[in-house]
């Protein structure tokens, strides 16, 4: 393999043409890189030569490669190639095909979607290697690709500095700042991002129950509900995910239906929020409301035993209040809620940090977040105040401007998960967050009696509140168990 002539160098290549990877490299075109790339398909690669990337191509700044080696080539050194190919197998595949052309001190940049703990794993394999490995969180879309996404590189500081200005370059702008920064060591950029994805499936699900309401038990037509959106997204909801939301129920086919109308109600997912549920279970910690956001799509899968169930019991009851009250205390539950998703998803967040050892900011996290991702929105400057305010903050319900927040909106938070009920309504994630926040406002809790079972049945033990914490202690509940507990075992 020859080094490339001077002005054939390429200061990053990119393995992977699908829209994501052709966009981010016409975005890192447009911000004076020069860049090779290479699809597995010849075709694809030929194609974008010749479209897209046209101008690009004639300028001499888009190089095509018809293999990785080609590829590798005509990169300067220390060589750095991003990788925007389907998680999981494929990723592999490509950094087994790649690693014996590079060099020590090299970078492999992941883009995808890629688990974190698989991140960690390559990153470890690459290093015995002599390589640097860079799991990199991109969300935005499509768009965000071209024009500016958030991005969250996670690996080794040094490895993300010989692609910061680039990646800072490219990405969404807020108030002069990047919408980039350094995650942390190893899996932190993807484990970053699986959280925004978490805490997207919780957003859209809560939009989706406000929705619902003004649907069927306010009985609002398309119009309606877009200006309640439209109002909406002027105030404290203003987000991406409640301006699309807007545009959604005013937008009609060319017969003048509602295109929504003529949607299936069956949610898909990819997986990422499982795995953002998955990682909070094995963590111990309660993130109910994306929880319940991941399984009212599972549930919503199920659209043929729905219909078969739809004559089970209802209530039979309909809404007689004022619209105009409950569509205002609506907008106070919604925002509420969408407070305890974010407090939930830092939780994780901070004990997977703590547990890692990773050097994760937490503002810097909300702060590339307030850009070019889905889940952008005037929101997340408060969270990135809270945390420069309190780096060492447990969590967001004790920052004085969320406490406020909660305060103001708690009583039409509970008056609209109420009525849910009342009318039969299903309200999991908006129900998830309320009953989560009465459970972390509540210092003695029923768990006492959970501990007493668990001691009567298995002998499991249990603390006492007149005793140091961490001493256990047991009863012999049924007089004959005597003082054998689950702790003890034979010599």
């Amino acid at each position: 393999m020859s080094d490339p002539l001077p002005h054939e160098t390429a200061q990053i290549g990119l393995v992977g043409l699908a829209v994501m990877g052709q966009n981010l490299v016409l975005n890192m075109i447009d911000h004076g890189a020069r860049v090779a790339v290479y699809n597995r398909t010849r075709s694809t690669t030929d194609a974008f030569l010749a479209g897209t990337g046209a101008a690009a191509t004639a300028r001499g700044d888009l190089i095509g490669a018809g293999s990785l080696q080609e590829l590798v080539a005509s990169l300067e050194r220390p060589r750095r190639v991003m990788l925007m190919v389907k998680a999981g197998g494929p990723v592999d595949a490509v950094i087994d095909e790649l690693v014996p052309l590079l060099e020590p001190g090299d970078v492999v940049i992941d883009g995808g979607n890629s688990f974190f703990g698989d991140t960690v794993r390559r990153g470890e394999r690459l290093a015995a290697e002599g390589l640097r490995y860079l799991g990199v969180g991109v969300s935005g879309g499509e768009e965000g690709a071209r024009f500016g996404p958030s991005i969250m590189p996670g690996g080794p500081r040094e490895a993300y500095e010989t692609v910061r200005p680039l990646f800072q370059a490219i990405a969404a702008q807020v108030d002069g700042v990047p919408c980039c920064d350094w995650m942390g060591e190893d899996g932190a950029g993807h484990f970053v991002k699986m959280v925004h994805n978490g805490i997207e499936y919780g957003d859209m699900q809560l939009i989706a129950e406000a929705y619902h309401l003004m649907r069927d038990a306010l009985g609002l037509d398309a119009s309606a509900m877009q200006t309640t959106f439209a109002d909406w997204n002027e105030g404290v909801l203003d987000s991406y995910l409640i301006e699309i939301t807007r545009d959604v129920l005013g937008t009609y086919d060319e017969e003048g239906r509602l295109v929504l109308d003529l949607v299936l109600d069956r949610a898909g997912q990819k997986g990422t929020g499982r795995w953002t549920a998955t990682a909070a279970l094995e963590q111990g910690q309660p993130l109910t409301l994306i929880t319940e956001a991941v399984f009212a799509r599972s549930l919503s899968s199920m659209k043929d035993l729905r219909e078969r169930s739809a004559g089970l019991p209802a209530p039979g009851t309909s809404f007689d209040g004022d619209r105009d009250a409950f569509l205002a205390d609506l907008e106070q539950a919604l925002y509420a809620a969408k407070i305890v998703s974010y407090t939930q998803g830092y939780m994780l967040l901070r004990d997977a940090v703590r547990e890692r050892g990773w050097s994760t900011d937490l503002a810097a996290t909300a702060r590339i977040w307030r850009g070019g991702c889905i889940i952008r929105s005037r929101f997340l400057n408060d969270i990135t105040a809270a945390f420069e305010a309190d780096p060492d903050l447990e969590h967001l319900l004790l920052a004085p401007f969320f406490r406020a927040a909660v305060e103001r909106a708690q009583a039409g938070w509970r008056r609209v998960v109420a009525e849910a009920l009342r009318l039969g309504i299903p309200v999991p994630a908006m129900a998830a967050a309320l009953t989560f926040y009465d459970g972390l406002r509540t210092p003695n809790g029923p768990a006492n009696l959970l501990q007493a079972q668990r001691d009567y049945f298995g002998a499991h033990t249990y603390e006492r509140v007149d005793r140091p914490r961490g001493e256990m202690h047991h009863t012999d509940w049924i007089g004959s168990g005597g003082a054998v507990t689950s702790q003890s075992y034979d010599a």
